[in-house]
């Protein structure tokens, strides 16, 4: 990918955001694959894995970046690796472990509500009311969810979890991603020179450097002696995670947030809810509720409605000249 990517383009970016929440949403079943490892150091297992991938990819390319980016560019990486990746991460996993799978995917299906608010202030969006609809259905499908996970008990593989822990590392989450998102977005709209795939691989230099510090907390935390098959179990997990959530899924994420304007951007987002939810319901091997599958027709409603809302009129459309 070049750095000269189209400016808008509806029908790419939502196959793009689509892409991205498919790949996402296997991470919802990492911290149940190895759950003999604390968040911390899933953390660290992926982004060091990250780290290492995106350097090997950027090779020879990375001090012409290295000129080409000013001093802001590099603050913005930073925070962006941080509470998009290193913290965000350690926060997910500790909401999977402790409020499982389906309260924590509820949690995050409210960020395209945020990011479409942050974005309906942009001089491109929409008037509000007519991404009212998306908002109510995406907030619908977030309760209907919200309500069997909690309030009619989860499955089996979710009994005795802390809901209450859960919840609160999942709402720092949705905080902390929700930053990352109009960030991340409005740094790509301003690095016309720094292609969308480049910039994932800069982000995850950033990440893995931060991941090198999480390994030496993560290591002074947890004293558990693991046996060498579980070391070589969770080493494919990171890595496994690493190429397929951060390596491709951010770069189609990226190429998304150049494609679509931040209104649209937050609903994307509801992909990686929606394939969450695929995955944990075959994860616990079981068929969706009625209010898991409400949820779904309430999510792929705000997604349409949402898409509706940022069409141009047609020429069709314009107002004949009376007789």
């Amino acid at each position: 990918m070049t750095s000269q990517e189209p400016h808008r383009n509806i029908p790419l970016g939502l196959i793009c955001g689509a892409g991205a929440g498919a790949l996402w949403g296997l991470v919802f079943l990492a911290p149940e694959l190895i759950r003999d490892f604390s968040p911390l150091d899933l953390a660290a297992g992926r982004y060091l894995a990250y780290g290492l991938i995106s350097i090997l990819l950027l090779g020879a390319r990375l001090p012409a970046l290295c000129r080409i980016l000013e001093k802001r560019d590099w603050k913005s990486l930073f925070w962006l690796s941080f509470f998009g990746n290193s913290f965000y991460y350690v926060m997910l996993s500790m909401a999977v472990q402790q409020g499982g799978i389906a309260l924590t995917s509820l949690v995050i299906g409210f960020m395209p509500v945020a990011v479409t608010i942050i974005g309906s202030r942009d001089d491109d969006a929409p008037a509000f009311i007519k991404l009212a609809p998306s908002l109510f259905f995406c907030m619908t499908g977030a309760l209907c969810v919200g309500w069997q996970a909690v309030f009619q008990g989860g499955s089996g593989a979710e009994a005795g979890h802390s809901s209450v822990l859960g919840l609160l590392c999942a709402c720092a989450a949705l905080v902390s991603w929700t930053g990352f998102a109009v960030g991340n977005s409005r740094a790509l709209g301003r690095l016309h020179r720094v292609s969308s795939h480049e910039w994932n691989l800069l982000t995850g230099l950033v990440t893995g450097a931060q991941a090198v510090i999480l390994l030496v907390v993560a290591l002074l935390m947890d004293d558990t002696a693991h046996p060498h098959a579980a070391w070589m179990k969770f080493a494919s997990v990171s890595a496994g995670v690493a190429v397929i959530a951060s390596l491709c899924g951010n770069a189609l994420w990226n190429r998304m947030s150049r494609l679509l304007p931040l209104t649209l951007t937050g609903q994307m987002i509801l992909f990686e809810t929606l394939f969450a939810l695929l995955y944990g319901f075959l994860w616990d091997w079981r068929l969706p509720h009625p209010l898991e599958i409400g949820a779904f027709c309430f999510i792929v409603l705000s997604v349409l409605s949402c898409v509706a809302a940022h069409r141009k009129p047609s020429v069709d459309a314009v107002s004949l000249p009376s007789d």
